[in-house]
């Protein structure tokens, strides 16, 4: 099986980058986990697609078929989900082979420095899954609030935090494996 990660927030030093880093490397040795990477995906516009597509569109459209599953790493931004996943899940959706994202399975892992763990945010973006097919994981719900507690001085995330995203990460392999 091969995962994609898709971080949402664009800023180098983001806590939901910081918390996909973990998620990467906490994941068994024998499933294949990638980022793919957003932050040059130009907003989606109809003009830029089409006979030629813009060259960001396909590399991001090729970067989504290689993968059997994605998790969804997001912020909340005015009680929704970060523009720049709603650009990608745009992009995928309208390639020209068809929706990108049909029939797989995804889940979406939020974060944020206030009380609720960007739990709007995350709501919002599976609602988004439903039309676009994607097929998101119910249980458990991924929300970190206090995001940046969960790390220690060092940068290091805090053992309970990662035992929680462990049991949530093999809750997400096995959902995946319904489908794959």
């Amino acid at each position: 099986m091969k995962v994609g990660l898709i971080i949402g927030s664009l800023r180098k030093d983001s806590w939901n980058k910081k918390v996909a880093q973990v998620v990467k490397e906490l994941f068994p040795e024998d499933i294949e986990v990638n980022f793919i990477e957003i932050v040059d995906l130009p907003l989606y516009n109809q003009d830029l697609d089409g006979e030629k597509p813009h060259e960001e569109y396909k590399k991001v459209r090729e970067e989504i078929k290689k993968h059997d599953a994605y998790i969804f790493f997001t912020p909340e931004y005015n009680r929704s989900y970060a523009p720049a996943i709603k650009n990608v899940i745009d992009v995928g959706s309208r390639d020209p082979e068809g929706n990108t994202w049909a029939k797989k399975p995804a889940a979406v892992f939020s974060a944020s420095m206030g009380g609720y763990g960007a739990m709007a945010a995350n709501h919002a973006l599976r609602q988004s899954f439903v039309y676009v097919d994607l097929i998101p994981m119910q249980q458990p719900e991924i929300y970190l609030s206090k995001v940046q507690d969960s790390f220690d001085k060092k940068g290091q995330m805090i053992e309970r935090t990662k035992l929680f995203l462990e049991k949530a990460i093999m809750a997400f392999i096995e959902h995946s494996k319904n489908f794959n």
